[in-house]
């Protein structure tokens, strides 16, 4: 019982207290919710602020990095065109190489088979040149045979006047009166 005489007096104070002390309570009650809803506000828009400025980087870092990518693409595709344009040129002249031994090869052998019919016009020349008619008759015999003859040179390749190889053989074949098939006639441009 104690405690309920003790109850009621501040219960009597309380429902007795001036109304000002009641609304002064409550003004600081809303002036601090206000501050506090304030504060907040002020912190939300703060972190907005924040958060664009975050977006923005984000945006222009993410701009440059697009951007990087189009230019290594564009290079890549540049590089890859000029690899094929390479590899063309490449094959090309892979191919002119091939042409030019082939080429090479030919005239190897052309002009083998020229130094070859040089060799037994030098030999036949020589022993005409001695007066040793049949054993010249029988070196053109065997020239004949061989088919090189037609490989002797019908120009004149020295920078001199003179006939050409082909001519002065022929000349020695009228000389020594043999009749052949496969002898060399003279050039057009070295008839006087």
């Amino acid at each position: 019982m104690h405690d309920d005489n003790h109850e009621q007096p501040l219960q009597h104070e309380a429902e007795h207290a001036k109304p000002g002390k009641k609304n002064a309570v409550l003004l600081y009650l809303v002036i601090l919710f206000a501050a506090a809803f304030l504060l907040l506000l002020l912190s939300y828009f703060m972190q907005q602020r924040t958060n664009q400025e975050r977006y923005n980087d984000l945006q222009q870092t993410s701009n440059s990095t697009v951007q990087t990518l189009d230019n290594m693409l564009q290079e890549n595709e540049d590089l890859k065109n000029r690899v094929a344009e390479l590899e063309e040129a490449n094959e090309a002249l892979h191919e002119q190489l091939q042409d030019s031994r082939v080429e090479l090869a030919e005239e190897k052998e052309s002009s083998q088979q020229a130094l070859t019919a040089m060799d037994w016009f030098w030999r036949i020349q020589r022993q005409y040149s001695r007066g040793y008619y049949t054993k010249a008759r029988e070196l053109i015999a065997a020239f004949e045979a061989t088919g090189f003859p037609q490989y002797l040179p019908t120009e004149n390749l020295t920078g001199q006047e003179g006939l050409s190889p082909a001519e002065q053989y022929r000349d020695i074949l009228d000389l020594l009166d043999v009749e052949t098939t496969s002898a060399p006639s003279p050039s057009p441009s070295a008839q006087p």
